[in-house]
């Protein structure tokens, strides 16, 4: 456990609740109350998991320290919903997700669990941004740019039956001679 005010401390987690925590999921998007034994209780994130390579078990942890105010860059999970009712998704459209996890600037006693992304009225060739999406107060993208997180594009065998009608008239121009 390392960060603010104080010293690093090496600190001890059984192994079963470390695990167990880990399956949950979302661990390293938690703030977590840290008990130690002759100290005050502290409010931590998880920072990096090390895992045994063989094994893929949990072998070292980093906690940093925060207050509840204090702001931090933290990957939220992108949910996307209405994908049923989408009429480009309805024509055949798949739903190509460019970034199914986004790095945000949030205050760390107000977490967002998860972002929402609404597919309702999307069709194909669409194309979601972060602009498009309705971020809870005090949540910022850390990155400055409108980036895309996911589109609607055309499934596969319409692209390709596209594609053969565009080469088409360029074969046909390309083999006149202008004689």
């Amino acid at each position: 456990m390392y960060g603010g005010e104080s010293d690093p401390l090496p600190i001890n987690i059984p192994f079963n609740v470390l695990l167990k925590k880990l399956k949950e999921g979302r661990f390293l998007s938690t703030l977590f109350n840290l008990k130690v034994d002759g100290h005050d209780d502290v409010r931590v994130i998880c920072r990096a998991v090390e895992r045994d390579i063989v094994k893929d078990l949990p072998t070292h942890v980093d906690f940093m320290r925060l207050h509840r105010n204090t702001r931090i860059n933290i990957f939220i999970h992108v949910e996307f919903i209405n994908e049923e009712t989408a009429p480009g998704i309805k024509k055949g459209g798949v739903l190509v997700v460019t970034r199914p996890d986004v790095e945000l600037s949030v205050i760390a006693g107000d977490i967002p669990e998860k972002i929402v992304v609404d597919l309702a009225g999307r069709n194909v060739g669409d194309v979601i941004h972060i602009s498009d999406v309705t971020l809870p107060d005090g949540v910022k993208p850390t990155i400055e740019r409108n980036f895309i997180i996911a589109s609607i594009s055309a499934p596969s065998g319409l692209r390709g039956a596209d594609e053969e009608t565009d080469e088409t008239p360029e074969t046909e121009v390309i083999g006149e001679s202008e004689e």
